[in-house]
């Protein structure tokens, strides 16, 4: 909310140094649009058009925002007759929490993507691990393997390679 705040600020004060040099010269004053329309009270970026009394008056620059006992927000008009400073205020909140949200969310994202990048030192340790043992159980899948086949030439147990050999002649 305060960044919104310090960019109306901001809107106000570049605009009004435009428009000074009218008022000293001209003698523009912004109290003789009273009673009349917003838009001809809105000719200078000076004034504040209070929709609910129909008065024009100098916009209270001293405060980004016009004190309640001046016009009320709903019925405060500045710059385009169609926009009140209630309206204008929830719109660009509503932007403002958008637009944090938003970053929040690419934050968030560039934070898990950067953790499933990098496995941690758990998972390298485990994946070690399950790769010893991987290796001792072929080995003694092997072992055990030439094993049997000792006890199989010691008792004359030979393993055929075809079954069938015996029929072929």
């Amino acid at each position: 909310m305060a960044p919104v705040l310090g960019l109306w600020a901001a809107l106000v004060l570049v605009l009004l140094p435009a428009a000074a040099p009218q008022d000293l010269a001209g003698g523009y004053n912004c109290y003789q649009y009273t009673n009349r329309s917003c838009e001809e009270c809105l000719k200078n970026v000076t004034c504040l058009w209070c929709a609910s009394s129909r008065k024009c008056m100098e916009y209270p620059v001293r405060r980004v925002l016009p004190p309640a006992a001046l016009c009320e927000l709903r019925s405060a008009r500045w710059g385009l007759c169609w926009v009140n400073f209630e309206a204008l205020i929830i719109a660009m909140s509503v932007v403002g929490g958008t637009i944090l949200m938003v970053l929040g969310v690419c934050c968030c994202c560039c934070c898990c993507k950067t953790r499933t990048k990098k496995p941690d030192k758990d998972e390298e340790r485990a994946a070690r691990e399950r790769e010893k043992r991987r290796v001792r159980q072929e080995e003694r899948r092997a072992e055990m393997k030439s094993r049997h086949e000792e006890i199989r030439r010691k008792y004359g147990l030979f393993k055929d390679e075809n079954p069938y050999a015996k029929f072929e002649n």
